[in-house]
Parts: C-alpha cells; structure tokens; sequence
C-alpha cells in the first residue's frame, strides 16, 4: 500500500482507548473542517483553499488516527487499509462546499440549540463536511481494532459542488483494488437514496445579425430568435421519459446572457444554458440528440448546441446486496430499519455504477438546507452516521464467524 512519506502515522499507543466515535470526537473533527473554509470559485478543482483544506485539515486527522494516505494528480486523497480482495468498499466524500455567499458567520462552527436538540451550524455542514466527520471517525474505529479482511478505500475528492465526474473520473484508475461496493458520502437526512436522477448541461447559440438598436432593421435581433425558440420548446411536446418513481424528466433553462456587450447595438448572439435531468437507464447521448432534433428557429435566426457536463443516473436493487448490507449495518448499530428515497440532485453514484460498481448517497444533513443562508446539522445525526458506517464496513469487510 502507497503511503505520502509526508503523513507517518503515529504510534499506535497515541489513540485514544475510548474510541472515535463518541459525540465529543465527532463534534470536535466537525468544527475543525467547517473552521477551514473550503468553498467553490471559479477555479473549480484547482481552487488552492480546497488542496489546502486537504492537505492541511484532512490529512492532519488522518495522521492523528493512524490512516496513511496519498493523492493522485488532481489533489484527490486517498486513503487503503486491509487486504486486497473481491471483498471490498469505497466512501467517497468532498472537500467543497457552497460559498458562504449571504450565510452570516458561517465559519466559526457553533453549537447552537434547535427544537429537535443540539447542533452545529455552518457553511457545508448539511452537505459534505458533517458526513466527512462521521465518516472519519469509523474510519479511525476501523483502524483502531483492524479486524477487516478485505480493502477498505476512502477518497476525498477535490470536488463537491461543480457538478461534473472530473475528480472520481481521475481518482478511480489509481485505486489499488476496485471497489464491489459504494457510498457517496452527502447529507441525505441519513436515509439511503437509492436512486438519484443525472444530467446534461447544453448550450444553445442562437445567432443573429448585429446593427445600431437606432436601425433595429438592419440587424436581427438574437434576442428575439431566443425568445421564439423558448416558446417553440415550451409549447412543443418533447416526450421526455417518465419513472415510476421520478415521474417525467425535466428540461430546464438556467441561464441566458446576449452579446456583444455594448450600447444602443442590437446583438448577434444569445446563448441559453439548458439542464436536462436523466433518468436511471437513460443514456446522456441519446437524451441530447433527441433534444438536439427538437432545437430548432425560423429563418433569418440560426442556431447551434453544445454539449457540456454530464452525470449519470443512478438506481440500485431494493433487495440487492449492497442493500442487505446496509440495513443489517443500521441494526448493528441500533438504529431502525433506514428510510430510502430517490434523490433528484446528481454526484457520483452513477459514475460508479457505470464502473460496475453498486453505489448509494448516505449521510447526516437535510437536503432542504443545501445552498441555504441557514446551516446546521443535529448533533445526534452527526454521531448515529457515524456508527452506521463503521457498521457498514463491518457487514462488508470484516470475516465472518
């Protein structure tokens, strides 16, 4: 196994002999990663806060628990332990999260009281980082008492919020055993999201002819080409697809921005941004070239599309393997029988399962709360999530009596 020569791991006698998974822990190594702001920019992966987060945050902890790690060439980190074998799960969690954008104080990671109890507030906390805390501590409980017998693999991708596979796409070659099974690690109320929808993003040009808006006649306006060809969509019967559990796909506009950007001029081009959400077993390409066909404007107007980022769809077996693993792991730790639910927002789930491997989305953090100015976690998810995954590595990695 690969190790950073920059991260030793200490002395085993340096842990803690009551555990990692007690509430103190959990809370401590939640506030230390919200206190180390880690947000989206326009630089994307390659945000210098989000290596730092990594390298000086997460991999900090690591060492404290004893884990060895190493990073591929985008930053991702990745962490092995126990044997390679067909035996074997992947976590995937996230570095990034939404900027703080109008949240007030989100960084200072405070305990606050809620009706339902206790919680920490800040930015990321009900999306990646409350789920990369509990995640941390059964990794630390695992590594404590080694008793697996397969491969164990955690990755913290550089990603987060970009909506793209880039950073799985990049990290998944350089594991050293492949995973049979998955969990994506984001806030999901702590139920299991068996299935998420995908997605494309795709631009449409339309493209005009420009002129002095004082002669409107002598150009033709982008705008209005735009403005027909939304109506034309709008009113045109697509024949998206239908689930029985999503209902119909969607196809919506996100963005429209004109140009050339100057005074009293009449523009050329107006591009609009589409969002198309999949469905499980839909394929990206034949979703966007039925739409492609239905794109069209009249004379003088012309058009032209791209294709941008795609996620993929995800839906695993109710009664499947990985499923039967993991509500024996919320028995194990005793909790109720898990509530499941299908996720309209995409991540990596489908990209794994287009590997083969079977995936789900699992972790503590209302969905209802993402991207919102008001962010906190119950402090009492935070720590159930954190028995259920060490429970999960159980059921699948640790031998069998």
């Amino acid at each position: 196994m690969r190790a950073d020569p920059t991260i030793p791991a200490p002395p085993s006698d340096n842990l803690p002999p009551e555990g990692f998974l007690r509430e103190s822990s959990l809370v401590s190594w939640l506030q230390r990663f919200v206190r180390h702001p880690s947000e989206q920019s326009n630089l994307h992966e390659n945000d210098p806060a989000i290596a730092r987060f990594i390298r000086e945050c997460a991999a900090p902890l690591l060492r404290e628990i004893g884990a060895d790690c190493r990073y591929d060439k985008m930053g991702n980190l990745i962490v092995e332990a126990g044997p390679a074998s067909e035996a074997s799960l992947l976590f995937v969690a996230y570095a990034m999260t939404h900027p703080a954008a109008k949240m007030p104080d989100p960084f200072s990671a405070t305990v606050i009281e809620t009706p339902r109890g206790p919680a920490v507030r800040g930015r990321g906390v009900a999306e990646q980082k409350t789920a990369l805390a509990a995640l941390f501590g059964a990794l630390a409980e695992t590594l404590r008492k080694p008793r697996i017998s397969g491969r164990l693999t955690v990755v913290l991708l550089t990603a987060g919020e970009t909506g793209r596979h880039d950073a799985v796409a990049t990290v998944m070659p350089e594991l050293e055993c492949k995973p049979r099974f998955a969990v994506v690690c984001i806030g999901t109320d702590n139920r299991i999201a068996i299935g998420n929808k995908g997605r494309i993003d795709f631009e449409v040009i339309v493209k005009g002819k420009t002129s002095h808006s004082s002669a409107p006649w002598h150009g033709v306006n982008a705008i209005v080409g735009a403005q027909r060809l939304l109506q034309s969509m709008n009113d045109s019967k697509l024949d998206l697809p239908v689930h029985p559990k999503f209902g119909s796909a969607t196809l919506t506009p996100t963005a429209i921005e004109s140009a050339p950007k100057a005074t009293h001029t009449v523009p050329d081009t107006v591009q609009i941004t589409f969002d198309r959400r999949l469905l499980p077993g839909e394929d990206p390409q034949v979703a966007y070239n039925a739409i492609r066909k239905a794109i069209t404007v009249e004379a003088p107007w012309t058009v032209e599309c791209r294709l941008g980022p795609v996620m993929y769809p995800n839906e695993v077996s109710n009664d499947g393997p990985l499923m039967t693993k993991l509500r024996a792991a919320f028995a194990d730790a005793g909790q109720p029988p898990p509530e499941l639910f299908y996720c309209n927002f995409a991540l990596d789930a489908g990209y794994l399962a287009r590997l083969g491997i079977e995936a789900v989305m699992l972790g503590p953090g209302e969905v209802d709360q993402f991207h919102s100015n008001e962010e906190s976690v119950l402090i009492s998810d935070l720590t159930k999530m954190g028995h259920v995954y060490y429970r999960i590595i159980e059921q699948c990695l640790a031998p069998k009596s």
